[in-house]
């Protein structure tokens, strides 16, 4: 069955799997080898906010459970720093150390560097906001989905 609808969702799939392969040949060239890319797009996601590992699912969609892991491997590896939250202390707040920020600043100039050879291909800014619409309407339905089938969200 490779309708248009089934060929988007592979190509999705295959996607977020060379990007990641991408993050993690930056990673190797930085010679980072205490953190994987998954863990490092975690650690971008929380950029300069503090936060909880439950805002952060909802904030860059990932599973709860990946997320504690990997939260977990970056406050061992010295990138995140913890404490608990003043009001609820089953709650645990994170946000990046001055190792962390590091980290922050190697994707965003990856970022930057990306942006600028994107430049001269015919991925124009045009382009991108046509597919990052297109996406978000997917999103929306998939969400639909979800809810008019009364399954649970990501968010539990």
């Amino acid at each position: 069955m490779n309708t248009p609808y089934y060929e988007a969702i592979q190509l999705m799939e295959r996607l977020h799997r060379y990007f990641l392969d991408v993050v993690k040949v930056e990673l190797d060239r930085k010679g980072l080898q205490d953190v994987n890319n998954v863990q490092a797009m975690i650690l971008y996601n929380i950029g300069h906010d503090e936060m909880t590992v439950g805002e952060l699912t909802l904030r860059g969609y990932y599973l709860g459970s990946n997320v504690s892991y990997n939260v977990k491997k970056m406050v061992e590896n010295g990138y995140l720093e913890q404490e608990r939250s003043k009001h609820d202390k089953r709650s645990i707040r994170v946000k990046l150390s001055d190792k962390g920020t590091e980290l922050y600043t190697v994707l965003s100039e990856m970022f930057a560097r990306h942006e600028d050879q994107i430049k001269v291909t015919d991925l124009t800014d045009e382009r991108l906001n046509e597919v990052a619409k297109t996406m978000k309407m997917l999103e929306r339905f998939w969400n639909s989905q979800t809810q008019f089938t009364g399954l649970a969200s990501l968010e539990d």
